[in-house]
């Protein structure tokens, strides 16, 4: 066939099917999801790009729907409520942390659904000063001691934040646990995630690291001045 057959033959096989309300629709759809699936490339945060999910899943769905193609709409219909839960999860952890005032303890409610629970046994040492930084902590039974310093953490507290974000990644102090303990630890890279994925868990968390490194420094300078000049 000829090319100018051939793009004529094309025009009209596509005026025929711009003919049918049906196949406008789908068209339509289709291109819709195209772009938003593009423009989710360059959207770093992560609510609006799970938005973006949502809305091309549903654009791809009536475009499968209408042509018909199973296989796009059978995968899209499969992403669209994952993408649904996703979006709901990560309002909730925003509401959360929203929720946590600059003089709550941060006690890790936000935090929790994140987090892998340990019974720990007394005398377990969770980290020693010098060792590679590579989880945040949250007590949730027991006591944890912080061996040079002699301080003592009761539940509901998060520890172990201040080494993930020194320069050298390594613990300042050895955590210990002072009788039985239950024990929510997550990994830096989930940290990291969250941190990057949400504004509102970032702030939060700075906050924790600048509160506990004003109390070191309250503590130190308490200690120079009973021990005098």
């Amino acid at each position: 066939m000829a090319p100018v057959e051939l793009l004529s033959s094309t025009i009209a096989s596509a005026r025929e099917a711009l003919s049918e309300p049906g196949e406008v629709i789908a068209l339509l759809s289709l291109a819709v999801g195209v772009v938003l699936v593009l423009v989710s490339s360059f959207v770093k945060t992560m609510i609006p790009l799970r938005w973006l999910a949502v809305a091309s899943c549903v654009g791809f769905v009536i475009y499968g729907a209408l042509r018909p193609s199973i296989a796009v709409l059978l995968l899209n219909a499969a992403l669209l409520p994952i993408n649904l839960y996703r979006v709901a999860e990560m309002i909730r952890l925003t509401r959360r942390v929203a929720e946590v005032s600059p003089e709550d303890n941060l006690s890790g409610v936000w935090l929790k659904p994140y987090m892998h629970s340990a019974k720990v046994k007394a005398g377990t040492v969770l980290f020693r000063k010098g060792d590679s930084a590579k989880r945040l902590y949250m007590l949730a039974e027991g006591q944890v001691e912080f061996v040079e310093v002699g301080s003592v953490l009761g539940p509901g507290t998060i520890f172990g934040e201040v080494g993930l974000f020194s320069p050298g990644h390594r613990r300042a102090l050895t955590a210990r646990c002072v009788g039985a303990c239950t024990v929510l630890s997550i990994d830096e890279s989930t940290v990291k995630q969250l941190y990057y994925q949400n504004p509102a868990f970032g702030f939060k968390l700075i906050a924790l690291v600048a509160r506990r490194l004003s109390a070191d420094v309250e503590r130190l300078q308490h200690q120079s001045v009973e021990r005098g000049p």
